[in-house]
This record gives C-alpha cells, structure tokens and sequence, in this order.
C-alpha cells in the first residue's frame, strides 16, 4: 500500500524541521563554553546551566516531533523557548548597529521557528502518520 503524498511530505517536513533544532540542540553540548560565554554576555543566569538546559529542550524537542513522542508538547515547548530565545538574546533594539543585522536575522529565524511550532502542535493534535503516536492529545 502506497502512502499518500500528504503523509510522505508531513514525514520529512517533521523530519527536516526537528532535526534542525536537534541538531542546533547538540551544538549548545559541543560549544557549550563559547555559548556560555554569549549567555552571560546577554545577562542569563546560570549561563552554562541556561545553555544545556536549553540545548537538552532543543535536543527533545525536536526528537519529539521527528517520531510523534508528545509531538503537540513538544512543539509548544519549543515555540515557547524560541519566543524567549528571540526576545532575550536577539535583542537587536539594543544592540550597537555593526552588530544589528545578525541579531534581526537571529530574531527573525527564531520568531519563523516558534510559528512553524506551533503549527507542527496544531497538525500533530490530529494524530500523523508515521510516527510511534505517544500523545497527551
């Protein structure tokens, strides 16, 4: 039996998408000192502690969504970090102007993320193909 079309784009757009956030995730775990570093920059309590801790939720997150795990909480969660991430360390308002455009495009890529978040938690209510289907919803 062959899989819709539908069921075949949803598979790789949840593939694609979460595993660029798993993947953003594991990088807070190999440069967690640089990013600590940026943190504390941006006056993040716990810096090192804020950055794993924010890398673990990217790195679940994101696996949650590839494999259907809680998908709808999983990508609330991570819209909801995004949001913040977006407002507490892309502060491009408050930034000198040679260092502006990174922080919008920062901002905005993150801002982007949270909206496809939560559209992933609004599909994923519905059930999805393809996935192991462990869901509060």
């Amino acid at each position: 039996m062959a899989l819709a079309l539908d069921a075949v784009l949803l598979v790789v757009g949840r593939v694609l998408f979460g595993g660029v956030l798993a993947f953003t995730g594991l990088n807070h775990f190999t440069q967690t000192e640089q990013m600590a570093g940026y943190a504390e920059y941006k006056g993040l309590p716990a810096p090192k502690f804020s950055v794993l801790a924010s890398g673990a939720l990217l790195i679940l997150g994101g696996l949650g969504v590839i494999v259907g795990v809680f998908p709808v909480v999983a990508a609330i969660a991570l819209a909801a970090f995004l949001l913040v991430s977006a407002v507490i360390m892309h502060d491009f308002w408050a930034v000198p102007d040679d260092q502006r455009q990174d922080e919008v495009n920062s901002f905005l890529k993150n801002v982007s993320l949270a909206g496809g978040s939560l559209v992933v938690a609004a599909v994923a209510s519905g059930g999805w193909p393809l996935s192991i289907g462990v869901s509060f919803f």
